[in-house]
């Protein structure tokens, strides 16, 4: 699989009455539209000024980062790696005379002028593989090279590449380190702690630590798939705006779990966003894209490579999320993909017993919404999450004009004809009242939001 870049094509806006015809989205999909649109998706009125009080922040590069400072070695577990130079350098995951020391392979691009240090990250959850594949991807012939996307003798900065964190976890198909833990609940971690807090430490004081920028991909939790989309903490400028150049349409806006290494990266004053999409244990090749895509973007945006980021025809930015679960068990029957537009009441899954055949019940959505979660698991139980919907009031020409024949939104990463651009984003505030969160949202930080996924 390989990336296909093109120039400048745009998009024309169809008249919003439009919005009530179903078929609309299958009708436009040829039309294009001049300007990219940012929609502010349902974010209360107090979260959404700070969020935009801190893009108003001005932030200088580090004197550090100028050209006059030099270029000089980066050194990482004591190594050294020159200007102009890839180089993978091991690195144990724990430090122990004896015994397994999981050692991970972290390959350093370090490039011949000076710049921000951006960390890649892919299994924190082991068993999460769309950021081994993606990272795996970025390293290959096609990206990674002279004259190719990433070129260490024409990029600033470094790039470290840790295509899989949780190595246990990864070898045994499991989201959690030896000792039955999530390592990402556990930042900063103990050095003299449980075998999860050490394993946090290391990775924090030797890695995170000394990084501008984080990007750490994960997938959703097993027996679920995600649509690729970023979740971060937009009042934060360092991640506000990687998670802009990202260049995909759904931004969740949070602080993250207690112990994530998003929450606990931000309180240290680094940027770092966790993507998230497809499902543990599986490849989505989408997914794999949409990251690789994201990733270039925003290495393009801290101009540590050449060219232009893209950017996607909207944003959905929403503070705020609602999980559909059955309060049935037995047998799951999917009727709308991961993506889809569904309206209230629509029926979005089945679920029958083979126990008692002739009875089946309909889940059914609780409002309109776009699915950015659904299960993939066939069996469920009473309370098993369903779909994971962000509900939608507003904005819903512009989302509808992005739809295919199944009403399933098209991402811009997984297009051939990504929107060039180098101006800003139209903002168009959906939500003028100063409201509190709808009923059955979590707030900004609740960390149930994640359900497991972050």
């Amino acid at each position: 699989m390989s990336l296909i870049w093109h120039p400048l094509f745009v998009v024309t806006l169809t008249d919003p009455v439009e919005a009530n015809d179903p078929t609309v989205g299958a009708r436009r999909l040829s039309k294009r539209r001049r300007s990219p649109l940012k929609v502010v998706n349902q974010i209360p009125k107090r979260r959404r000024k700070e969020i935009e009080d801190s893009g108003q922040e001005e932030t200088s590069s580090p004197e550090k980062w100028s050209r006059r400072a030099g270029q000089g070695k980066h050194i990482i577990e004591r190594r050294g790696v020159k200007p102009g130079e890839v180089r993978t350098i091991p690195f144990n995951l724990i430090d122990s005379e004896i015994g397994e020391s999981w050692s991970v392979p972290i390959t350093v691009v370090h490039g011949v002028r000076p710049g921000p240090t951006v960390t890649l990250l892919g299994a924190v959850h082991g068993n999460e593989l769309v950021g081994p594949q993606a990272l795996t991807f970025l390293q290959s012939n096609q990206i990674l090279g002279e004259g190719k996307a990433i070129d260490v003798n024409s990029m600033s900065g470094t790039l470290r590449i840790v295509p899989i964190v949780n190595l246990p976890g990864y070898r045994n198909s499991t989201r959690y380190t030896p000792d039955g833990r999530d390592l990402n609940r556990f930042f900063p971690g103990k050095p003299e702690g449980n075998t999860t807090q050490r394993i946090a430490h290391r990775v924090w004081n030797k890695i995170i630590k000394t990084s501008d920028y984080v990007i750490d991909l994960h997938s959703a939790a097993s027996g679920r798939t995600n649509l690729p989309h970023i979740r971060a903490n937009l009042a934060h400028p360092k991640s506000s705006m990687l998670a802009r150049s990202f260049g995909t349409e759904v931004l969740l806006d949070g602080l993250g779990p207690r112990g994530s290494l998003r929450r606990i990266s931000n309180e240290f004053e680094i940027g770092c966003v966790t993507f998230e999409g497809g499902g543990a244990n599986s490849i989505d090749s989408d997914a794999v894209q949409i990251a690789t895509y994201g990733i270039l973007n925003a290495l393009r945006s801290l101009r540590m490579i050449p060219g232009y980021p893209s950017s996607p025809r909207f944003r959905l930015l929403a503070s705020g999320s609602v999980w559909i679960r059955s309060d049935h068990g037995g047998l799951l029957d999917v009727l709308a993909p991961v993506g889809s537009l569904i309206e209230s009441d629509e029926v979005v899954a089945t679920v029958t017993d083979p126990e008692h055949a002739r009875e089946s019940v309909e889940i059914r959505s609780p409002s309109r919404g776009l699915l950015i979660g659904m299960a993939t698991h066939p069996f469920v139980t009473a309370g098993t999450p369903i779909g994971h919907l962000l509900p939608l009031k507003r904005g819903l020409s512009t989302i509808r004009s992005r739809l295919d024949e199944d009403d399933v939104l098209m991402l811009s990463g997984i297009l051939e004809d990504p929107i060039w651009r180098e101006d800003e984003t139209e903002d168009i505030d959906l939500q003028p009242s100063d409201e509190s969160s709808p009923a059955g949202w979590a707030s900004v930080d609740d960390s149930a939001l994640e359900e497991e996924d972050d």
